[in-house]
């Protein structure tokens, strides 16, 4: 079995309690999206390496360190600049909450340049590729990195795996997302997100009627045109995945989608009014598309684990999963 290469940025997340700062109980957490697929591969006995960029010092090696100990190769890092990044947001809130406060902006991994990496060396032993649009949301020499690692990597026949997570927060660098994502989608061979993401970032439109409703039944319609659409607009791309996740106060509806070999597949649909993390459950889901997609399961198996994965994840704090394979195949034989 070859090796998961995860290419993106190291976070430091910060979250505060309700009563912070009167009570100084700010919490800190080591994620980022691609992280969080890593640390959950590694976790289900996949290999897996990261590719990013951390400042020379102890705080970084303390990071590393934690990665190893997760199974996570790190032999690609590159050590240079200042910063790590980081973000702040509430205690169980979603990362695409408003409030969230983004601190990215000049850290070593947001300043590397196309020369910082050979990914001709890199993608030694290297079978499957993933990337974010939070990536080239930071810069353009970052959008540019993605495009020479996707360029090398489709070369080799790796295969590659794209999550549309849309941050409009991060998109301030004058590309709009429309502009940049479609050059790097064109080399995705897996493409996770949701039918507003796709809209937003590859132009894929959405019904409008789609606008004022939850139904299952009219979001598996979307998500089977929107999955069409994408598979029609990039040729290299085999498998389409849809993740659907709606919040009322603290009640969570959550169900997902998979498109492949021309069906739709889809998740049963999960309920929670006890939600303890949002952060990363979809990142989970991206872990557990490409765990059984590795693993050569048929795509009911592949949607029913990454979605079981996922809706997990919200009872979980911290940014990546803790659960093992074992475990999360456990609660899917429970459900049937």
């Amino acid at each position: 079995m070859g090796k998961v290469l995860c290419f993106g940025e190291i976070l430091l997340r910060y979250s505060m309690g309700e009563n912070f700062p009167q009570e100084q109980d700010m919490n800190a957490y080591v994620g980022g999206a691609e992280s969080n697929v890593a640390l959950a591969l590694a976790k289900w006995n996949i290999p897996v390496s990261y590719c990013t960029a951390l400042p020379d010092n102890f705080l970084s090696d303390k990071i590393l360190a934690y990665y190893k100990e997760n199974k996570v190769e790190t032999t690609a890092t590159i050590k240079s600049g200042e910063r790590i990044g980081s973000y702040y947001l509430n205690q169980g809130a979603d990362v695409k909450n408003a409030g969230v406060i983004y601190d990215r902006k000049y850290s070593s991994f947001s300043e590397l340049k196309g020369s910082d990496i050979n990914w001709e060396a890199i993608f030694e032993g290297v079978t499957w590729f993933h990337f974010t649009a939070i990536s080239p949301a930071l810069n353009a020499d970052i959008a540019t990195l993605c495009e020479d690692a996707l360029k090398v990597a489709s070369k080799k026949g790796i295969t590659i795996s794209l999550d549309l997570n849309f941050r409009e927060k991060l998109w301030k660098y004058g590309s709009d997302p429309i502009i940049v994502m479609p050059n790097l989608a064109k080399y995705a061979t897996v493409i996770m997100g949701n039918i507003w993401a796709a809209d937003r970032m590859l132009g894929i439109k959405v019904d409008d009627k789609i606008a004022n409703t939850t139904s299952d039944a009219d979001l598996l319609i979307e998500a089977e045109n929107s999955s069409r659409a994408i598979l029609k607009q990039y040729p290299s791309c085999h498998t389409v995945a849809n993740t659907f996740r709606f919040s009322e106060g603290e009640n969570v509806k959550y169900f997902t989608t998979l498109f492949q070999e021309d069906k739709l597949y889809n998740s049963k649909t999960f309920h929670t009014d006890k939600p303890i993390d949002k952060v990363g459950t979809g990142d989970c889901f991206m872990a557990g598309l490409i765990y059984g997609i590795i693993n050569k399961e048929q795509p009911q198996a592949i949607i029913d684990f990454a979605s079981r994965a996922a809706f997990q994840k919200l009872f979980i704090k911290g940014d990546a999963t803790t659960l093992e394979a074992t475990e999360i195949i456990k609660l899917i034989n429970q459900d049937e």
